[in-house]
């Protein structure tokens, strides 16, 4: 197929179209390199510098594109919530202005990069597709909007849609000669910034909060492979249904607690790694675990990938060679 990824310089917006191609798709990156790397995009994919707000430039019916994959777009849940107008304008007007390119050019099939955040604090876990829509920041209020826009796209325009509601992705894609991972200024999660510390870039870890209702106090997440969700992407493409629009979370379905994430990273680093207890974050749910089981059954999708040294050592591998 001949796709357009959009966001393809970004984490994983860029392993995404490495598998595509690997894959024997012809693939179209669009990034504005706002908060993507040039050298991120996968040498034998065309490259178009650009905002998503003006897609259409690209997006032609002549053109003959198969799909959309939809990666671009801001992600800090905590900067959405002091510059919420950014945010609705970024995540929500311009991903509008990608969809009226879209339905114009007549594109058949859009895969989504969704996220968990817009179920908020969960009920009940593990959490399902079916889960009560809550979102606490901006940030998933945006995702969860244009969520709502392809469903309407597909009931009245018939077009294919499928978005792909990730919970905590980490590690890096290392194979076949290439290196692809994650890298973001300023950096927010908590893997990366825990190798910064394994690295002398920080001094210490800050930890928010330990006396959460878990095993350890510390907050538990669940943490996806970047690997693992960028195949995800290619099955969602098979699956993808005309007037169809089909929502999967993808997580490991296992927890792991903030003390687990630093114990692992100090055994593939080899580092220290000082850790400070720091004051809870307003709006930090003790627990996030992702069931995926409708992925499992609907898509065919296990995730490989799923123990914390595997995700640590391939973001260390990178870090080491790339970042540090």
């Amino acid at each position: 197929m001949k796709l357009l990824v959009t966001g393809g310089a970004g984490y994983v917006g860029s392993v995404t179209s490495r598998l595509l191609l690997d894959a024997g798709h012809e693939v179209v990156v669009l990034d504005s390199l706002r908060t993507g790397f040039r050298e991120a995009v996968a040498p034998d994919a065309t490259f178009v510098e650009a905002d998503i707000a003006d897609a259409g430039r690209v997006l032609t019916r002549a053109a003959g594109f198969d799909a959309v994959l939809h990666f671009a777009g801001l992600i800090a849940a905590g900067e959405s919530m002091a510059r919420p107008e950014l945010y609705w304008h970024e995540n929500v007007v311009k991903s509008l202005a990608l969809l009226d390119a879209v339905r114009a050019a007549q594109v058949p099939r859009v895969i989504f990069s969704s996220t968990a955040a817009v179920y908020g604090n969960p009920v009940e876990i593990p959490i399902s597709e079916t889960a009560a829509k809550a979102p606490t920041s901006t940030y998933g209020s945006t995702k969860l909007a244009f969520d709502l826009a392809l469903t309407s796209e597909t009931f009245a325009h018939r077009l294919a849609a499928v978005s792909l509601r990730y919970f905590n992705v980490a590690g890096a894609y290392i194979a076949g000669g290439h290196e692809i991972g994650e890298r973001h200024d300023p950096e927010t999660h908590l893997i990366p910034i825990t190798l910064q510390v394994a690295a002398g870039k920080r001094d210490k870890l800050q930890l928010f909060g330990d006396d959460y209702p878990t095993g350890d106090g510390t907050c538990v997440r669940d943490y996806i492979h970047v690997e693992d969700l960028a195949r995800a992407h290619l099955l969602a493409l098979e699956a993808a249904t005309p007037g169809a629009h089909k929502i999967y979370n993808l997580g490991n379905g296992n927890g792991f607690s903030n003390r687990q994430v630093v114990e692992a990273a100090r055994e593939v680093t080899g580092a220290a790694i000082p850790v400070e207890i720091a004051p809870r974050r307003d709006g930090d749910p003790a627990t996030l675990v992702a069931s995926s089981d409708r992925a499992c059954a609907e898509l065919g999708w296990v995730p490989r990938k799923n123990t914390l040294q595997a995700m640590i050592g391939d973001a260390w591998t990178f870090y080491r060679k790339h970042v540090a």
